[in-house]
This record gives structure tokens, sequence and C-alpha cells, in this order.
């Protein structure tokens, strides 16, 4: 074979290899179809039903889902003259993300039908290459003209009478088959690649979790204990935490009453309320000088944030989100606006080395997470949804409380407390409060932090490297596609019959056909082929 030289005919601005044309779906089809899929509302759906409603979750980028849970009966079916998929036909999205991501689909162990947001392309048995046509789809200039196609006020979305007039670049039959397996080779590298990619990230994750909880049941420490033996325990440590707390509360105590202008009332320092010991009879035991502790034991602050509902843009303070907060983590850039005047916000602006927790979250994974706040410039609040903690000045560090929030005992502490209520996973400040804490002394508090921070350190710098060769394979499988449909991936042949051909004999077939062609609605009414009625 030899190459030939582009330019022979213009695509969009563009030109196309010798034999190649271009063409509408439609022109495409023959005697296949090209329709919407079905109006299926839920009070049509059945649980029961034998027939599977496949969704727009269902069509992937290039891959079958296959996520769908919903049906309906084949009386049901039928009476909304549902159009039953057969194995090969091509779905192709009308929403986002992203908007025209197209798919073959694979068949099911039961009839499918298909909801009105995915379009459905059955070729007809002699037209066009089914798989060459879902790539095509999926290229970035097409999907790009897809893109700018859509329409709708709310939620973005492309009709198919403008799907209908999208241009394709069309080859000939034969070559549409050699570029779909060279594809299809290139993809299988890929995807080889990419799964390896996906459990390094995989591992990454649980050597992360495995890190923390060495870290919070001392196996980290293990031998600077051995070299340090002669050190403070935790137990003086704790006394010292809570004498200092009680103090800090009685200075509070008298500045309130001297700003009110009172005398502190007889017996006042009666009212301060210990904070409760955890209940250690279920707790593991710890390394030698460490002890158990709660977190009301070790802070000398925990409040929710503001309840009032914050605006997307300015004016007012910045405010987080609750998804700014992720397991070791504050994100300052994730923020809203609150209009408030300064004296209802100022108790709430966030310090450095505040411990922020989720109230709420719809996952149970990031309900109850710590994050430390970082070093930040500008005034910054916190919602209802999350909980402020401070930590006692010269007791427990930070940076460990926020490593021991996250992991091991603690964590499974608030996985118990979690309460599900109108849908929403939440946990209250007193389940907080009584999180249990292993409290190491406070030299060894900084040997793990340290530890910690360098080992999450290199497994970040792999992450990132992880996620940018993710990158470069997205951006590869692109290119891939792109140099596929510009002629460009593989050889054309002089001796393949020419695309203006092929168009011809689908053309033909369609007239031929023209008297039985189907609408999406009044059609006649279409039944499960027989290999689809003997799934039942």
């Amino acid at each position: 074979m030899r190459r030939l030289s582009e330019g022979v005919r213009t695509f969009r601005g563009g030109s196309l290899p010798a034999h190649w044309t271009s063409a509408a779906i439609d022109e495409l089809i023959g005697d296949g179809i090209f329709t919407d899929g079905d109006w299926v509302e839920t009070k049509d759906q059945d649980p029961n039903g034998e027939i599977r409603l496949t969704q727009l979750a269902d069509v992937g980028d290039g891959e079958f889902r296959n996520k769908s849970a919903r049906f309906l009966t084949l009386e049901r079916a039928r009476e909304l003259n549902c159009t039953f998929l057969q194995p090969g036909d091509v779905l192709i999205a009308r929403m986002p993300q992203p908007i025209g991501r197209a798919c073959i689909f694979p068949g099911d162990s039961k009839i499918c039908v298909t909801a009105v947001d995915v379009c459905v392309v059955r070729p007809g048995a002699h037209g066009v290459d089914r798989h060459w046509l879902m790539h095509t789809l999926n290229s970035p200039a097409v999907r790009s003209t897809v893109s700018s196609l859509q329409s709708g006020s709310t939620r973005q979305r492309v009709s198919r009478r403008n799907l209908a007039t999208l241009e394709l670049p069309i080859p000939p039959l034969l070559e549409q088959h050699r570029i779909v397996a060279a594809i299809e080779e290139q993809f299988s590298r890929l995807d080889a690649g990419v799964s390896a990619l996906e459990r390094v990230r995989a591992n990454l994750k649980r050597y992360r979790t495995a890190v923390l909880k060495a870290a919070v049941e001392g196996r980290l420490t293990e031998a600077w204990r051995e070299e340090n033996p002669n050190v403070e325990p935790a137990s003086e440590l704790l006394e010292r935490i809570l004498k200092e707390r009680r103090e800090q509360w009685e200075k509070n105590q008298l500045a309130a009453y001297e700003k009110k202008g009172k005398k502190p009332p007889k017996n006042w320092q009666s009212k301060y309320r210990e904070p409760a010991d955890p209940n250690t009879e279920e707790l593991p035991e710890l390394p030698q000088g460490w002890c158990w502790t709660s977190v009301e034991q070790l802070t000398s602050l925990l409040r929710n944030g503001l309840s009032q509902k914050p605006a997307d843009t300015p004016p007012g303070y910045r405010t987080l989100r609750i998804s700014a907060v992720r397991p070791m983590r504050v994100d300052m850039s994730d923020i809203r606006f609150l209009d408030l005047p300064e004296e209802k916000v100022h108790s709430f602006v966030l310090e450095e080395d505040d411990l922020l927790f989720t109230r709420y979250n719809g996952s149970i994974n990031l309900l109850g997470v710590a994050g430390r706040v970082p070093p930040h410039s500008s005034p910054t609040l916190h919602p209802d949804k999350l909980i402020r903690v401070k930590a006692t000045r010269n007791g427990v560090k930070p940076a460990y409380l926020e490593i021991s929030s996250n992991a091991g005992v603690s964590r499974e502490h608030i996985r118990r407390k979690a309460r599900t209520t109108a849908g929403q996973t939440g946990v209250s400040g007193a389940d907080i409060r009584q999180m249990p804490v292993p409290l190491p002394p406070l030299v060894e508090q900084e040997q793990i932090v340290a530890e910690v921070e360098r080992r999450l350190s290199i497994l970040q710098e792999v992450e990132a490297e992880v996620e940018a060769n993710l990158k470069r394979a997205a951006r590869l499988r692109q290119s891939i596609l792109k140099r596929a449909f510009e002629g460009k991936l593989v050889p054309q042949d002089p001796a393949d019959e020419p695309a203006s051909e092929l168009l011809a004999r689908i053309k033909a077939q369609r007239e031929r056909n023209a008297p039985i062609k189907r609408r999406k609605r009044g059609r006649a009414r279409e039944e499960p082929t027989e290999a689809q009625a003997g799934l039942f």
C-alpha cells in the first residue's frame, strides 16, 4: 500500500484524503434507524419488569457502563412504542459530561430500551462500520462541533435534529475497518497502561491509610522510643493540659464578669465542667508512655459555623464550602461569600492551625474527616456544616490531632456515630468531643508529625506523577482519534472502493425501504427480535 496525497475533498474548511467524502448521520443509516430514546417516566417503571431502561449514565466515552437498575414491563414498553436495543447499536448522549459521547451497546441479559436523552443509531446491514462511527463521534473535532450545537437555559443538551446536521468525514469501508483495528490495538495498550496506573493510585491510597494508622498506633516511632526512654509521659502532659484548660476557662469567666461590671458570685469556679474521660474498656493497648484522652480534653474551642446561606459571588466575607475540607487538607480557595456585619462574624474567623471537621456529608468516607487550616491572608469564615476545633496551646500539636482524627480508633468512632436524617449523613459536636485520641508524649508527637509529613510528601510526588500520566494517556487517546479521522493513522489503499460509492449504495438501500420507513412517533409497533424474546 502507499499513502495518497490529501486535499482531494474539503471538510468544514479542512482537507480530506483521496476517496474520502463527508456526510450526515442520516445519510449513513440506510435501512437502519436514527432516533431518540424513549420518554419513560417514573410512573412507567416497575422494579420487577422484564425490560431494563438504560440511561444517560450508562453511556460512557467509548464504553457502555451498564449501571442502570431501572425496569419496566414488556407490556408497558409496547404501550410506549419503545425502541428495543440491539447489540451493536451506537448510543449517543445528548447531555454532558461530555456532551455527544458515544458507545456501542454490547447487549444484555435482559431486553433493553433507553431513555430520551440518548440517541440510538443503528446503521443498516451493509452500511458503515459501527465501531468506526462510535470512534468518529468521540474524536476531538466532532466532539467540539457537537458541543457547539447544544442549547438550553438550565440543562444543556443537543437535540437529535441538530445531531442530524452533523457532518462526518467518511473513509472507504475497508479503510474504516483498518482504522478501527488500529485504534483498538493502540487503545488496548493504553488501557493496559491506565489500568496499571490506577492500581498504583489505589495502592497509594491504601499506603496513605496505613501510614496514618501506623502513626497513631506508635509503630512509626518504635525505634525513636527505644532511643529516647526518658521523656515526660503523656499522662503528665494530660494533667498539665487539663490544668491549663481550667485556668483558661476561669480567665474567660472573669473577663466576662468584668465586661458586665459584675463581681464573680460565690463558688463560681464550681461551675466548671471537667471534660469526660474516654471509655477505655474497649480501646486497644497503647505504647508505653502514651495514654487515651478525648478531643474535648485536648481542645479549648469546639463550635459549629454560621448558618446563613452564602452567595456564589462577592460582596461579603470569604466562607468555606463544606467541600473545602477533606482528610488532612483544607482548600482555602473553595469558597463562597457571606455579607454580614463584622460584629456578627468576628468569632467565626478562622485562624491558622484550627481544625475543621465535616458535620454533614453524603459520603460516610468524607463525614467527620478533619483538615487543618493553613496560613492565609484574607479573613475566612466557616459554615454551619463544618465544626471548628481549636487545640489547647501547650498540649497537643494541631498537626498530630489532625493525623489522629483521620485514622485508627478515632476514625472508627465517627463511623459508628454517623446518623442519617432526611438523606443526609451527619455527626454532632458531642460526637466529636467524645472522640478517643491516643496521646503520645509531646516530643514524640513532633517525631510522628515529621515522619508522617516526610512519607506523605513522597507519596504526593508519586501521586502527582500518576495523575500526570493518566492525563497524558487521555490526551494520547484523543490524539489517536484526531489522527485517525484526519486520515493519518493508517495508510490509504487506492484499490479501496471510494466512500462516495458506499454512500450511494446506502442511499439506494434507504430508497428501496422508503415505503416502510419508520419514524419515532407513529411508527409501526416494534417487537423484540426472536433472539431477544428468547430471553424471557
